[in-house]
């Protein structure tokens, strides 16, 4: 297989005679049932399509050049084979990056959109409350310090949504930092 070189690719970036691809940039990859499953490098991606275990179906700008081949630079691809994902992939892990996301960066008590977001639990912890999806929300500082360790009842601080465990297609917007306007007929809201 050759090796292929960005354009943008600065001088001296060649590391023993090979030009590296830049891995900034970000791939949807999705399953064969369209379903997105991953985000991955230009590298990996162009890998992929090489070795026809993907199909390219949107192409980003500019290309990727090697000596004796130029290929357009992958912004989405689709596995030709379906790859069974398991169903409570996506429960797994709760984190503070994953509950801002699933709630769209905005308080679900007051309904602002914040910069610096903390998680609150719904039923606190010291009430018995669990650390799960369906009892983690975002929540401004200022109404999280009001809520404290009151029940939601006690203090009638009710989260707008009522909390879940997100979608897959939280942890690919968690994966990458910008959703590139091609990625957007392929995801589901948030």
């Amino acid at each position: 297989m050759e090796v292929l070189a960005d354009p943008e690719v600065t001088a001296g970036a060649a590391v023993n005679g090979h030009a590296r691809i830049r891995s900034t940039g970000r791939v949807l990859v999705l399953n064969a049932s369209y379903e997105p499953i991953n985000v991955c490098t230009v590298r990996r991606a162009t890998v992929l399509v090489l070795k026809s275990r993907a199909e390219m179906l949107e192409r980003g700008e500019g290309a990727l050049h090697s000596e004796r081949m130029t290929i357009d630079r992958p912004c989405v691809i689709r596995l030709v084979r379906y790859v069974r994902i398991p169903r409570d992939v996506h429960r797994r892990k709760i984190t503070r990056k994953a509950v801002l996301a699933r709630d769209a960066y905005t308080c679900q008590y007051c309904g602002h959109e914040a910069t610096s977001l903390t998680v609150d639990h719904v039923i606190p912890r010291s009430r018995g409350g669990e650390s799960v999806w369906e009892n983690i929300v975002a929540s401004c500082a200022t109404c999280n310090r009001r809520k404290g360790s009151h029940l939601p009842r006690e203090i009638k601080m009710h989260p707008r949504n009522k909390p879940r465990a997100p979608g897959p297609t939280v942890f690919i917007r968690i994966a990458s930092p910008t959703i590139p306007h091609s990625w957007q007929p392929y995801l589901a809201p948030a």
